[in-house]
Parts: C-alpha cells; sequence; structure tokens
C-alpha cells in the first residue's frame, strides 16, 4: 500500500465538508468572522503556505495537529506551548511531554507569524495560527473541512512542568485514566474516543510503547503486529519510531480505529480504547462509519479548540510567536460590538 499519496489525491478525498458544527457553541470573543475586516487573506495564507509544506513532507500535518492539542489541554488554547524558558523556569516544551513535539512544527507556525504579520500586521494570535494550521493539517491530510472560531490571545505565561505533566496523559495511560483527565475538560466519551482518532496520522516512539513488547508482550496486541514492532524496537530504549496507523499512516481517515478492532493499536491509551466496554461501542462505530468518526472528530475539535482561551484585552497578540511582547503594549484588539456570541462559557 502507497503511503505517500500525492497531495492533489489527498484534497479530492478531503472533500467531504462536515455540516452539524452549529451545535458546538461559540466561546465569547470568539467569531467565524473574527478578521473578515482587519485580515480577510488569512486562511488563504496559512492553506497556500501548509499545502507548500506538506507537498515535499505531509507527515508535518502530524505534528502541527499534535501541538494544538498539547496547547489546547495545557491551560487552554492560548499559544502558551509556543513560549521558550525564562529565567522564571524551563517551558511546557521542556516538559517530558512535550519533549517529542517535532521542532518543525514551532518553525512552521513562526513562518505562519511572519507571512500574516507582513500582509496584516500585528492582529492574528499565534494561538490563531496554531489552531488553524491544525485545521488544515487534517483537511489536507483527507480529512473533513470545517472552520474553527477565531479571536483567541496569547498568553503571557507558560505553565510549569507540573501542570504540564497533569493535563497531557501518558500513552501508557488506560481509558479510566483518559477519561477522568478529559471530563475535566468537558469532554465526554465519545470526544475522547474521536480526539483519539488524531493518531490516523503520525509516528510514535518506542519509548512510548515497548513496555507492552518486553518483557512480555501485552496480551491485547496482534501477535503478528508485536513481531513486527520487535523489528523496529529490538530494545526497550530504542530511539526509533514506527507509523502510528499501520494501514494508511499519511492519510486522515478512520483506519485507526480498524487498528484497534484488529489489536494493532500502537499505545496502550490507544488500544484500551477497544478493550474498555465504555468505549468500545464508539471505536467499532468509527472503524465501520469513517462519516460518523468526522462528524464526531469535528464537534470534538472544535469544543477542545476554545478551552481555556483568553479573548478581549486579556493577554496579548505575540509579534513573535516564541516569546511575549517585550512592552506588553496591546496594538490592537478586534473585538467589535455585537460580534460576541454569547452561547457558552468553556
Amino acid at each position: 500500500m502507497d503511503s505517500h499519496l500525492p497531495l492533489l489525491v489527498i484534497v479530492i478525498i478531503s472533500s467531504f465538508v462536515v455540516g452539524s458544527i452549529s451545535i458546538v457553541p461559540v466561546a465569547p470573543g470568539l467569531s467565524y468572522s473574527f478578521y473578515s475586516s482587519n485580515c480577510p487573506k488569512l486562511e488563504s495564507i496559512v492553506t497556500n503556505h501548509l499545502k507548500q509544506v506538506f507537498k515535499k513532507d505531509i507527515t508535518q500535518s502530524a505534528g502541527l495537529l499534535r501541538l494544538h492539542f498539547h496547547d489546547c489541554f495545557v491551560q487552554g488554547c492560548d499559544g502558551s506551548v509556543l513560549l521558550d524558558g525564562s529565567a522564571s523556569g524551563p517551558s511546557e516544551q521542556n516538559a517530558p511531554p512535550n519533549l517529542s513535539l517535532r521542532k518543525e512544527a514551532f518553525n512552521i507556525i513562526n513562518d505562519l507569524r511572519a507571512l500574516v504579520q507582513k500582509e496584516c500586521g500585528q492582529v492574528v494570535s499565534c494561538a490563531d495560527l496554531t489552531a488553524l494550521a491544525a485545521r488544515d493539517s487534517v483537511i489536507l491530510a483527507g480529512g473533513p473541512k470545517y472552520n474553527v472560531p477565531l479571536g483567541r490571545r496569547d498568553s503571557l505565561n507558560f505553565a510549569s512542568r507540573n501542570v504540564t505533566l497533569a493535563n497531557l496523559p501518558a500513552p501508557s495511560s488506560n481509558t479510566t485514566t483518559i477519561l477522568n483527565s478529559l471530563s475535566t475538560k468537558r469532554l465526554d466519551p465519545t470526544d475522547v474516543v474521536a480526539l483519539s482518532g488524531a493518531h490516523t496520522i503520525g509516528r510514535g516512539h518506542c519509548t512510548s510503547f515497548t513496555s507492552r513488547l518486553y518483557p512480555k508482550q501485552d496480551g491485547t496486541m496482534d501477535s503478528n503486529f508485536a513481531k513486527n514492532l520487535k523489528v523496529t524496537c529490538p530494545t526497550t530504549n530504542t530511539d526509533n519510531t514506527t507509523n502510528l496507523d499501520v494501514r494508511t499512516p499519511n492519510v486522515f481517515d478512520n483506519k485507526y480505529y480498524v487498528d484497534l478492532v484488529n489489536r494493532q493499536g500502537l499505545f496502550t491509551s490507544d488500544q484500551d480504547l477497544f478493550t474498555d466496554s465504555r468505549t468500545k461501542g464508539i471505536v467499532t462505530s468509527f472503524a465501520n462509519n469513517q462519516s460518523l468518526f468526522y462528524e464526531k472528530f469535528v464537534i470534538a475539535m472544535l469544543k477542545m479548540g476554545q478551552l481555556g482561551v483568553l479573548t478581549g484585552k486579556q493577554g496579548e497578540i505575540r509579534a513573535n510567536c516564541s516569546a511575549r511582547n517585550a512592552n506588553k503594549v496591546d496594538l490592537w484588539s478586534v473585538v467589535e460590538e455585537g460580534a460576541l456570541q454569547l452561547l457558552s462559557q468553556f
């Protein structure tokens, strides 16, 4: 099976459009037309640049999607994961769960920052750029098309190591741990299983799952799958990586769930979704119905993407996504009278 589909084919695959996102309330301060007057070319700038990036290396899509996840789950979708460390301490990037975030993903966000700033000035937040990049990563890898509300502001601070660890469940976590963690963020079991579907693209490090291979194979893992993994990961400390989805690793589809049904999930946090009675039915339904997965994934992404957002005069709009503004001056706010959609608090 050819896992390196041409970008044109991938874009065609993504022609599916989700139409049920209206059921997800928009957080106060965000809007689907937030930059329509101040930066009308924003989304085309982001999409066109990412098309060029992915044409060279489609695997970067997984890195950008994961960056958005790791930003939102720790103190909200505020761009805090983008901040470098300072005299006050190490940044979120230095916490163990974030050490494997792709450096290229940070570079791509900085490139987008420069392109958008050249066109529109310092009006678009790094948090919004990260959200848009994640959305386009899904679409350009063959997933569902959808819009995201914008208007996030950038955090002035990053989270501590302990806070980061507490909010990013490890790959070795079981379903109970993950459900309990994400329930505090108002994400239900369907949301959890749908968001886990992001593992339909990307790669995993051997050290994140070799405990399922050595000294004894995990009984929930298919024996042939385990045998192949041992070739890639011959020891417990091998610094190699392998595809998260054995079937279509670079296409955003529902094959991740097919993997789980066939006991070919890479991480404990993946495979246990099919073992646990609370989530097994959801996994099965997504494995059998890609459209259903797409629908639920978009809903979950819209909910996650509005966690703990800063809006209005909160935070700032960074000139450099890696550092807070030196003068702390709020250069511009796009919050207009009547533009807020006060449907729900997140």
